[in-house]
């Protein structure tokens, strides 16, 4: 790799992407099985070759400067393509292997996570699986930066850069403490929120523009004492009476199954959200990316049509 006429080895590179996730000399010898001087002497002669201070030394520990975090990005992204690289070229006969990062939006991932590693751990040992989790609009970032291979999104019919193939559509819903007696066969309509206190996405968040639009059409002005950018934040306040709160169905799963949150569909408004899978356009698509696809594929409709998604619809 050869950066402004510097000659940087592997060594160097894991050392800085170690100690820039750590924060520390002394943690990232641990995790790379080496001595400490030996850790500091490599990013010391990254910094010499570059001419650049790539860490900020604390008396807390080691914080990346920008240089540091720009150039560990780049080598995070080298050093991934190098490990996929080597699964990819040193296969079993006949079996798939290789490296696949893929995200899950945070609310389908407690229902889709466990049975899909399930089923490659069993039918395609030979891949790797590296998860992420985030909101839709981090997820696409990622994939657009070459972090992901394929990610889930929503409400995304198409993009310059990535290939969109439709799966699910589905209702947000509205969520409140059990004693609220709200039933998934009676929808509650927007004007049925106005006064009540409500927990709501960050303002700017995907789902939140969703939500803003459908109170708009309905004429109705939404109260929210909390705003967050925690689906998991939404539910505790929820659950402890400061709320009520506004998730796709499949984000309710668990909590509905446990009697901890009652929920019914939004009405009157309706307001759908689309999930899709998306890859990439440009670049040779990997043998593992295209099965870790096609069985992520299977488990979304598997899920919907086990009614394990509520109020979801094939696309």
């Amino acid at each position: 790799m050869e950066v402004c006429g510097t000659a940087m080895d592997l060594k160097q590179l894991r050392a800085l992407v170690t100690v820039v996730e750590v924060g520390s000399v002394t943690r990232a010898a641990e995790l790379l099985h080496l001595v400490q001087p030996a850790v500091t002497r490599q990013i010391k002669a990254l910094e010499d070759e570059l001419g650049v201070a790539l860490f900020e030394r604390t008396r807390t520990g080691m914080r990346a400067t920008e240089a540091g975090t720009s150039l560990a990005e780049r080598a995070r992204r080298a050093l991934t393509e190098l490990e996929r690289a080597r699964a990819e070229l040193i296969p079993a006969a006949g079996v798939v292997t290789g490296i696949v990062t893929l995200g899950l939006l945070e609310s389908s991932a407690d229902l889709l996570a466990e049975p899909l590693v399930a089923r490659l751990s069993r039918d395609h040992p030979g891949i790797e699986l590296r998860l992420q989790t985030a909101y839709s609009g981090y997820l696409q970032r990622w994939l657009d930066e070459g972090d992901l291979d394929l990610s889930l999104l929503y409400n995304l019919t198409s993009s310059p850069s990535l290939n969109v193939t439709p799966l699910v559509r589905e209702r947000l819903w509205i969520a409140a403490p059990p004693d609220e007696d709200l039933r998934q066969d009676a929808p509650v309509p927007f004007a049925g929120l106005a006064g009540r206190q409500l927990v709501l996405p960050a303002t700017g968040h995907g789902l939140r523009i969703l939500i803003d639009a459908g109170a708009r059409r309905a004429g109705v002005a939404l109260r929210s004492t909390v705003n967050t950018n925690s689906m998991a934040l939404q539910k505790k306040l929820a659950r402890a009476g400061h709320g009520w709160t506004i998730l796709p169905a499949v984000g309710l799963v668990e909590e509905l199954a446990a009697g901890t949150l009652c929920a019914a569909p939004l009405g009157e408004p309706e307001v759908w959200r689309s999930v899709v899978l998306a890859r990439p356009r440009t670049g040779r698509v990997p043998a593992a990316v295209d099965v870790v696809a096609h069985e992520l594929n299977r488990q979304v409709r598997a899920a919907v049509t086990g009614n394990r998604w509520p109020s979801a619809e094939l696309v």
